[in-house]
């Protein structure tokens, strides 16, 4: 039986001050605060229970450190405030100076994910080097990645980064694995994120969905 690999989650959060402004036609500042913690802790609570070496976050929230600590995860600050793919690539030297096989990119914002997505995930994986990735729902955003080893590939996020993934693995000598998964897919970034998180089914006993439903929205 493969051994398995030495894979560590990594996950970059920014300060909740400051997050989900896109939502702003449906929550007040304090609900877009408190949702985006709780998307965090529901994602925390997926990482805890799946077959992962460990979990680093990349923050500087206290909140979000204190909800990381919670879950087991070990917590640093480097390049936190560099960007979606600043603060990964940081992770991924951190992770990489250690020794470790790999790095699974996620990020805060995916209620829905489950442990056994992620396992699931986990052992789709070639050997390194590996690149494997889980689509957003309109093929545009990465919302899960693992590379083995974790610089196995340059990663770059932002609003369009799927394709420009795939592609970047290729030029690096590496055919990407993709697997679609429900949880993965479905990111919070807008109202009609929102919407579709309230219709989906079956539905699931997220934090998320109790907060949103306590909301009224």
């Amino acid at each position: 039986m493969t051994p398995t690999p030495d894979i560590w989650a990594a996950l970059p959060v920014k300060e909740f001050a400051d997050a989900k402004q896109r939502l702003a036609p449906l929550l007040t500042p304090p609900q877009r605060e408190a949702l985006a913690a709780t998307m965090l802790e529901d994602v925390l609570a997926a990482l805890a229970g799946a077959n992962l070496a460990g979990i680093l976050v990349n923050t500087l929230d206290p909140l979000a450190a204190g909800l990381a600590h919670r879950y087991g995860a070990r917590v640093i600050t480097d390049d936190a405030r560099a960007g979606h793919t600043g603060a990964v690539a940081a992770m991924a030297r951190v992770l990489t100076r250690e020794g470790h096989d790999g790095m699974l990119v996620l990020p805060g914002d995916i209620p829905r994910v489950t442990a056994g997505e992620i396992n699931a995930l986990i052992a789709a994986h070639r050997e390194a080097p590996s690149f494997t990735i889980a689509p957003a729902h309109d093929e545009l955003g990465s919302n899960g990645v693992l590379c083995l080893p974790p610089e196995a590939v340059p990663l770059r996020f932002g609003d369009n980064s799927y394709f420009p993934h795939l592609d970047t693995a290729r030029r690096h000598g590496i055919e990407p694995t993709i697997v679609p998964l429900a949880g993965f897919a479905l990111d919070i970034d807008h109202p009609d994120d929102l919407r579709a998180l309230l219709r989906a089914a079956p539905a699931m006993p997220t934090r998320t969905l109790t907060l949103l439903r306590g909301f009224g929205v």
